[in-house]
């Protein structure tokens, strides 16, 4: 059996991942990527399937998440009616190697053949390619994850069929989980994470082989969504997913060091306990040790009011434009007035100190928003906020390529020094003015809490004692959550980037050039907190 080797990784596919990596590096703030050794070596046939909530986006993460020791290239696929434009997003997608796919919903009742794109995709995976797959169908910005189309599984079939004669060909299929926590904004977190691939060959698999058996295809693409699902944050709605955040960060308080990983696994531990307390139950059976329905309707009537005293709890601090942290430690006022002091200064120290950079920044800023703008209004939220990164990536490389251009024009007797210190300037103004919007935000926070005054926060610290014990309650008594969240993460949270590594570290290292070291995984660049969603009803 002659060993595949995969198509040799052409220099265009090179400078375009080059170029997804400088602005994904630049957009989001830490992009952590689990599981990097479960990804199929360089040679095996794979296709690889993911969550589709991000547009384009989602595609060039996935490229650039895959190492080169790992695989020559990954092969895209997108919609069609992307490709044979004038548009800097159309020649992106061609000259990544993109394979243009089909829609029935893109051309009405006109007949729609994909047959020379699957014929083409199957001979990439027979030279022992991977292949990229968005088994939903389509992006969309929603809390759930669509139900998945059975192409993947086809695609399998069909490539199998084809190597029927040889028994030990073997494709992989790889489910992949992206989950961000702010999709669409600028400086938020990204977590990629992979999962054990599933295994095919003829002989091991002849339910596969044609004439297909549509009952088994249908069993592994249920297989494929559990596994996709089980590494991101899967919900029927906005709200529960509010509320399991929250639920997380009463459970792990701010300063956790904690990885991005497990807090996304904490939250979606409480997302899940909230999901299953809500979901409709077939009438359950007691077989002796089990508890009998009672006690499940019980619990789950717990929980259920467990997660609106949380809603009502978050949106009273939404209204404050506080944060959870801000009721859980009592400060004395002139603590308060003394930390309004320092954060002022401080904030104004770096805004100050990044201004050089944020000028050079300015004219990306305004076109980016003025974009933004506009394309919001062509459409409802499920319909383009799906794709507002993808706008700000695309506009914010243009508009940054026509500043540096401009910069190195104006300066030319001394363009090369100029080469070299107008991206280092806008990344230190960038890196500064991250950490000067920190500080400014907390100052706000601090201010408000003045405003709130002593009586109001009282009530509000005695009403979250109640809530945080019956949180942990769930967490540790329920839900198997360790019962010292702050010691466990400290331990065995790993070396992720991004990560505060304990209270000295937090102080010692306090800025790095490279990332903002967070405290808070959801915090954005924004001057206040981002903790609200779309209405559920849009």
């Amino acid at each position: 059996m002659t060993e595949l080797k995969g198509t040799p990784t052409p220099w265009s596919y090179l400078c375009i991942r080059l170029l997804f990596k400088f602005v994904l590096k630049i957009f989001y703030g830490t992009i952590v990527v689990e599981n990097v050794d479960l990804i199929p070596p360089r040679g095996t046939p794979c296709i690889v399937c993911a969550n589709h909530s991000n547009s384009l986006t989602d595609a060039l993460l996935l490229v650039t998440s895959i190492p080169f020791k790992k695989r020559n290239l990954l092969r895209l696929t997108a919609k069609s009616t992307q490709f044979g434009k004038r548009t800097f997003t159309s020649w992106l997608i061609e000259s990544a190697g993109t394979v243009p796919l089909k829609r029935r919903k893109d051309f009405g009742d006109a007949t729609v053949d994909n047959s020379y794109v699957m014929q083409h995709l199957m001979e990439a995976l027979e030279l022992g390619d991977a292949v990229c797959l968005f088994p939903e169908g389509m992006s969309r910005y929603h809390p759930t994850i669509a139900p998945l189309k059975t192409g993947g599984k086809l695609l399998v079939s069909d490539v199998l069929s084809r190597n029927r004669g040889n028994p030990d060909f073997e494709i992989d299929v790889l489910t992949c989980s992206i989950t961000y926590m702010h999709r669409q904004h600028f400086r938020s977190d990204v977590l990629v994470t992979f999962h054990p691939p599933m295994k095919f060959t003829p002989k091991n698999n002849p339910e596969l082989l044609a004439p297909i058996n549509y009952d088994e295809v249908r069993t592994l693409t249920a297989k494929m969504q559990q596994q996709i699902s089980s590494g991101t944050l899967d919900a029927p709605s906005w709200r529960l997913i509010r509320i399991a955040k929250l639920a997380a960060r009463m459970y792990a308080p701010l300063g956790t060091t904690m990885s991005l990983g497990d807090y996304v696994r904490v939250v979606r531990t409480f997302l899940e306990a909230f999901k299953l307390a809500e979901a409709p139950r077939a009438d359950p059976f007691s077989d002796g040790e089990a508890p009998s329905p009672e006690q499940v309707m019980r619990e789950d009537r717990k929980i259920v009011q467990l997660g609106n005293d949380l809603k009502e709890y978050q949106d009273q601090l939404s209204r404050w434009g506080i944060k959870d942290d801000r009721i859980r430690r009592h400060l004395p006022r002139a603590l308060i007035l003394y930390r309004i002091l320092v954060r002022l200064v401080w904030a104004l120290f770096l805004g100050t100190l990044s201004l050089p950079g944020l000028l050079l920044w300015l004219p990306i800023f305004l076109t980016t928003v003025i974009a933004v703008h506009q394309f919001k209004r062509t459409g409802p939220v499920w319909d383009t906020y799906d794709e507002i990164a993808q706008y700000k990536l695309t506009y914010g490389l243009m508009s940054f390529l026509a500043v540096y251009l401009v910069a190195l024009l104006a300066t030319l007797p001394v363009a090369c020094l100029t080469a070299a210190v107008v991206p280092a300037a806008m990344w230190m103004g960038l890196r500064w003015m991250e950490d000067a919007v920190a500080a400014f935000r907390a100052f706000n926070s601090l201010v408000r809490l003045l405003w709130i005054g002593e009586p109001a926060l009282s009530r509000m610290r005695e009403r979250r004692a109640g809530l945080h014990a019956r949180v942990t309650e769930l967490a540790v008594g329920t839900l198997g959550l360790p019962a010292d969240p702050e010691a466990y993460f400290a331990e065995t949270g790993g070396t992720d980037k991004g990560r505060v590594r304990g209270r000295w570290a937090s102080k010692a290292k306090y800025f790095s050039v490279r990332r903002r070291r967070k405290r808070d995984w959801n915090e954005t660049l924004r001057l206040y907190d981002q903790v609200d969603y779309p209405d559920d009803g849009y």
